[in-house]
């Protein structure tokens, strides 16, 4: 759940990232608004995601996910050229992601200390 809630939280990251570039410099109101509530909804998810995820690696998820997203969808528009070169990095990118997800072991569960003893009175 925690990783489902991390990739929705980079997407949301994505549409912040491309709303932030459309509002010149916070100057345009509907873009900026889109900014910062999709800023905000991102933020919660990635911090929702951490109580499961280190926060390393929830962390370089969230960065390389929406960034992988922000440039594809600018060479989608025709913001951004895309090269292959470029293309190459961004799979990079992405396997790196990944592998972070597969390597990362589930947090230890901490044991409830158990309450001590009643002392007995004789």
């Amino acid at each position: 759940m925690a990783w489902g809630i991390l990739l929705f939280s980079a997407i949301l990251e994505a549409v912040w990232a491309t709303a932030l570039g459309a509002s010149e410099g916070l100057t345009r109101p509907v873009a900026t608004i889109v900014f910062l509530i999709f800023c905000v909804l991102s933020l919660i998810g990635l911090a929702q995601a951490m109580r499961s995820i280190p926060i390393g690696t929830a962390y370089a998820v969230w960065t390389g996910l929406g960034a992988v997203l922000t440039v594809t969808w600018a060479a989608i528009t025709g913001a951004e050229p895309l090269t292959p070169l470029k293309v190459l990095f961004l799979a990079g990118i992405i396997g790196c992601a990944a592998g972070l997800k597969f390597t990362t072991a589930a947090p230890a569960v901490q044991a409830v200390p158990e309450d001590p003893p009643q002392a007995r009175s004789s």
